[in-house]
């Protein structure tokens, strides 16, 4: 009887580990510019085919050459570790060093430049669904983790984008309808194998999931729903270039050099209150590049970054951060904006890597909620990339499958 007392906290200790939502972790400071890429896409939601290749990269700025180890974890739709055993979702084995880096060359700030791909002599994907990858340091400690899906085409995903349906947010909001057809599979009890998730501009914090289908008509799934899969517009992002850190750019107004070079961007303004007006751009994500350099991985310097935003200060339990998939859309202490009483704007330096990169202000609340559009705006006509994935278990089966791919731009928005 005592034993089943002592197991009994041990049990449920167990199913609540198993059970438990995984998020990311964000890296320390000495390691930057993470990039994943696939499909020779580089810095957006890494999303491939199964088989496809992919490559994780990423900075470390210590100078000390350390090694990093790699594990990789499958999970369920909801990104719960699922039942399935490491054998059956892996060819081989993880938890293997990562062999490939080199040192930065011609560059004020010192690094070393890690490059990951798989699969590899040692590690194979064998199964669709959401993966996480947890890249260690030679101690056993947890550096940083990023989640990637991997899917098998085996559905047709149709995705259009229409305005709210509610009146009240016609030109503030963009809702996303969906149409899954297959003649791979049957969708039998739909509500209950298949699942979906929404993704705008990459950005998986604010992905939409736990849609269920509408109708079905023979072995086509609808989703039209009036607000549950709609979208806050936003506005497009502001942007700057420093490809080259000795020179007027983009978006830059003067550089200097100190222990690295130094780039001031012009200050933003407040763009909620003004008329929208159209600039392309690439939807949050960044892209590394640098003149006169034969091998930007390790040729492209680190540069500080002056953001400066005319803002009015706030005093009530509100800040202000920059936003974009440079850190992955993480909120952190190093995206926090102060108030320069002297200038009267909201200032911050970040260290980045030489490039083109996206960016926007956003108002974050105590409880970490995040109004993109408080200092950018929501309007309708902002052109956002759109992904669908469609995840299913069939009756009996043991792991949720990505089975499809959807992929629109609000370009084509109608009413």
């Amino acid at each position: 009887m005592k034993l089943n007392y002592l197991l009994a906290p041990i049990l449920l200790l167990v199913q609540f580990s198993f059970g438990q939502v995984v998020s990311e972790i964000n890296p320390p400071q000495f390691i930057k510019t993470i990039t994943f890429k696939s499909n020779s896409a580089q810095s957006e939601l890494p999303i491939l085919k199964l088989g496809e290749s992919l490559s994780l990269e990423f900075d470390v700025l210590n100078g000390d050459e350390a090694d990093f180890y790699y594990v990789i974890d499958h999970y369920n739709y909801d990104w719960t570790p699922s039942s399935l055993v490491k054998s059956r979702y892996l060819e081989g084995f993880d938890d293997q060093r990562i062999v490939n880096y080199e040192n930065s060359f011609n560059t004020y700030q010192l690094y070393s430049h890690y490059n990951l791909k798989i699969p590899n002599k040692q590690t194979r994907i064998l199964v669709s669904g959401n993966y996480m990858i947890k890249i260690f340091d030679d101690f056993g400690e947890l550096m940083f983790s990023r989640k990637f899906m991997v899917y098998e085409d085996l559905t047709s995903v149709g995705v259009a984008l229409r305005r709210s349906r509610n009146v009240k947010y016609i030109h503030q909001k963009q809702s996303v309808d969906i149409t899954i057809a297959s003649r791979n599979l049957n969708f039998i009890n739909p509500k209950q194998t298949v699942h979906v998730m929404i993704v705008q501009n990459n950005n998986l914090s604010t992905a939409i999931t736990g849609l269920k289908p509408q109708y079905t008509l023979g072995n086509q799934l609808i989703y039209k729903y009036d607000t549950e899969s709609s979208f806050w517009a936003g506005n497009e992002y502001l942007f700057f270039e420093n490809k080259n850190v000795r020179g007027a750019n983009i978006g830059v107004q003067y550089f200097d050099l100190k222990d690295v070079y130094h780039n001031y961007l012009y200050t933003d303004i407040v763009r909620a209150d003004r008329p929208y007006t159209y600039n392309p751009d690439i939807n949050g994500n960044f892209q590394i590049t640098a003149l006169n350099t034969d091998n930007i991985s390790i040729e492209a310097d680190y540069t500080v970054i002056h953001f400066s935003l005319q803002h009015p200060e706030i005093f009530d339990n509100q800040n202000i951060h920059i936003y974009g998939n440079f850190n992955n859309y993480q909120i952190s202490d190093n995206t926090l904006m102060i108030f320069n009483k002297f200038s009267g704007f909201y200032e911050k330096s970040l260290l980045l890597k030489q490039g083109f990169y996206n960016y926007k202000y956003v108002l974050v609340d105590n409880d970490s909620t995040i109004d993109e559009g408080a200092i950018s705006g929501n309007f309708d006509q902002t052109e956002n990339n759109y992904k669908v994935l469609v995840y299913y278990r069939s009756l009996g089966g043991i792991y949720d499958k990505i089975v499809g791919v959807g992929e629109a731009s609000s370009i084509l928005i109608t009413n």
